[in-house]
């Protein structure tokens, strides 16, 4: 009963409806996966007990944290989806078919594991409770990989890093993203993860007399000013997004200022640009290190204002400012929303902010125009997990695109007809060709002509699917005419 407790006294406000749920989920679990061993040795029943402990700490839904617990009942057990039904109902059922059907692919090498990633794709764009149920499945075994064969254990690290930790950090689920990243890191990049974690304790010992010198300062002025503080504490940058930083600046760690940064939240965004103004009262900010992702989010929906500052004393310290929602957000993403009761109820079925998550129907349009592994594997890095840059209408609304994206991508992106009668733009406000690529913030014109058509040389200018499927669809099309018209002359 110790680990059952654990699970329920994670989920708050929980009633005795959703406790017995659990508790019937739990030994279920328990009593199918009887005899069964990992590579490890233990009982098979820890890995789906942890999965669901992990979507427990992420506050998901009590039928989510059910289908974490059986998640494997109907692949590697003798249950029957009838029975499964019969006991846990409709959702859940649902639920642990959306991950049970990922594992039933049949197809060889690098086939099966893209046809694979297909099937998961196309799933979570009806529920993303199944993408998030992989995720922490996935958690768990990279957290054993000392166990897997060692020709194994480094493609299962870096599809970890390269896949499932970049779907974390698409829906915003910073610190699933980190755990996965820094499990899977040792294996994938073994001499690395070691250089890094040499680098970084030497360089967070020598921060921490900076960090509590601004963390007492900055809570006696604050106090001085009467603004509320609901927390200040610190953070310590993840092992591998540290590298990826490190990489960027020659490891030189000395360039990098967000080591460990100083987190204050506060109750509203008001408040957040008042605590900003007090920070700056005190200390200089370094020029170019002041970002306020509150009035321009993140495209996975972060919201933080942040800046670097001079201790006075030699050093550098970030200072990040948000509302208890926004740290909500930063940490669990999408699910997030099951916490502040954001999610809405029609029937069975779950409503997500759609809007927020209009890139997993790009994922649909990868599937719909590639047909080589290779090629899905490509455009799935370079459109759906490349960085992202905001791009602004004249109105002001914002397009989230990939890096080097091009006028082209983002005609297609606020409307299909812009795409296929895109004539010139203007970048902000001065004229330029179709093919430019795009920098983070411009303000982009479309000008439109309803005699101008797409042409094949726009293919080798442009970054997304949306602008790809429908560049060839116009293409195939017309020509097709042609042909057509071709013939009938005859």
């Amino acid at each position: 009963m110790v680990g059952l407790n654990e699970i329920i006294n994670l989920i708050p406000r929980i009633t005795q409806k959703d406790k017995a749920l659990i508790e019937k989920a739990y030994f279920f679990a328990k009593r199918a996966h009887e005899g069964q061993r990992r590579k490890s040795g233990e009982p098979y029943f820890v890995h789906v007990f942890e999965t669901s402990k992990n979507l427990a700490m992420i506050r998901m839904d009590v039928e989510t944290v059910v289908a974490g617990l059986l998640h494997d009942v109907l692949e590697d057990t003798n249950t029957t989806e009838e029975k499964l039904q019969r006991e846990f109902g409709e959702e859940i059922v649902t639920l642990v078919n959306g991950v049970t059907k990922l594992g039933k692919v049949k197809y060889h090498g690098q086939a099966r594991h893209v046809e694979s990633l297909r099937k998961f794709f196309i799933a979570m764009t009806d529920d993303i409770r199944i993408l998030i149920i992989k995720l922490t499945d996935r958690l768990h075994n990279a957290e054993t990989l000392q166990y897997i064969l060692p020709e194994k254990r480094k493609r299962i690290a870096l599809e970890t890093i390269e896949i499932h930790a970049r779907l974390a950090d698409r829906i915003g689920m910073g610190k699933l993203k980190g755990k996965l990243e820094d499990a899977a890191f040792p294996f994938a990049y073994p001499e690395e993860s070691a250089t890094v974690e040499k680098l970084s304790v030497e360089k967070s010992t020598s921060n921490q007399k900076e960090l509590t010198y601004v963390t007492d300062t900055l809570r006696k002025e604050l106090i001085n000013q009467k603004v509320h503080i609901v927390e200040i504490s610190h953070r310590a940058k993840h092992k591998y997004s540290l590298w990826c930083k490190l990489k960027r600046y020659e490891m030189d760690i000395n360039k990098i200022y967000d080591i460990v940064a100083l987190r204050v939240i506060v109750d509203d965004v008001t408040e957040c640009y008042r605590v900003l103004g007090i920070v700056h009262s005190i200390w200089k900010p370094l020029p170019g290190r002041v970002k306020d992702y509150i009035a321009n989010p993140k495209p996975n929906g972060y919201q933080s204002l942040h800046t670097t500052i001079f201790t006075g004393n030699g050093g550098t310290v970030e200072i990040q400012i948000r509302t208890p929602e926004m740290h909500a957000e930063a940490a669990y993403g999408i699910a997030s929303h099951f916490i502040y009761k954001e999610v809405i109820k029609k029937g069975r079925k779950d409503v997500y902010n759609k809007k927020s998550l209009a890139w997993v129907n790009q994922l649909k349009e990868l599937k719909e125009i590639v047909n080589q592994p290779k090629e899905f594997i490509e455009d799935l890095k370079r459109d759906i997990f490349s960085d992202r840059i905001f791009i602004f209408t004249p109105k002001g609304d914002v397009i989230d695109l990939p890096e080097e994206s091009c006028v082209i991508d983002f005609a297609y992106a606020v409307h299909s007809d812009i795409g296929d009668h895109a004539q010139s733009s203007k970048i902000n406000g001065k004229i330029a060709p179709l093919h430019t690529k795009l920098k983070n913030q411009d303000i982009i014109e479309v000008v439109v002509n309803k005699k101008a058509n797409p042409s094949s040389k726009w293919l080798q200018s442009i970054k997304t699917a949306a602008a790809k499927k429908h560049i060839q669809g116009y293409l195939k099309k017309h020509s097709l005419l042609a042909k057509f018209r071709s013939f009938a002359k005859f």
